[in-house]
């Protein structure tokens, strides 16, 4: 008995860390708003969004489709993608020598059911002046991204500590998924899925 794993997401770091697990999969985008609703909180946006890109990508017999979104959280504020480097340079003030929240919504999909989870993770970083936040956001690294930076890459530099799961800041929870993958009856094997 074998399965198929689907990524719905055309992020790099999600394919990344599946990638690092030793697991096979296929990636496919699927074509969803990614807005949050008004008064809406960042932890149920999460995981509505993360089922809402699972069902843009149907999953076969056989298959299980894997789906996550992340929010950047500050004084109870999603802080998406920035607009530009002006923009990610002003999330960078806001964040400096502060805590914040990351929530990442998880979707698992057969096509019987859908498991879901969200995980959060509190993250400190360190005072930043305007010459080192105008030096990271050079790097275009934080132009991408939620919050406008990336704990995997040069946001390592600016990340004081963290209080949770590590992978999570990434965009993908690795215990919350393999949470999901036994719900579904699939235990991961250091590089690859077997049944329960």
């Amino acid at each position: 008995m074998t399965t198929r794993l689907v990524l719905a997401s055309a992020s790099l770091r999600r394919k990344e860390i599946l990638s690092r697990l030793g697991l096979e999969f296929e990636i496919r985008i699927p074509a969803v708003d990614e807005s949050t609703g008004p008064g809406e909180e960042p932890a149920d946006a999460a995981v509505r969004l993360a089922a809402a890109k699972a069902q843009g990508v149907p999953a076969a017999p056989g298959e299980l489709v894997l789906a996550a979104d992340t929010l950047v959280v500050i004084d109870d504020e999603i802080l998406g993608k920035p607009a530009d480097a002006a923009h990610a340079d002003q999330m960078a003030a806001r964040l400096s020598g502060r805590e914040h929240t990351v929530f990442t919504g998880l979707a698992l999909a057969s096509p019987e059911r859908t498991e879901l989870a969200v995980e959060s993770t509190r993250v400190w970083f360190r005072p930043l002046d305007g010459a080192e936040r105008a030096e990271y956001v050079a790097t275009g690294e934080p132009l991408d991204k939620a919050g406008a930076y990336g704990i995997q890459g040069f946001g390592a530099a600016i990340v004081e500590r963290i209080e949770g799961d590590y992978f999570n800041v990434m965009g993908l929870p690795v215990q919350r998924l393999l949470e999901l993958l036994r719900r579904h009856g699939w235990r991961y094997a250091f590089g690859s899925l077997v049944p329960l």
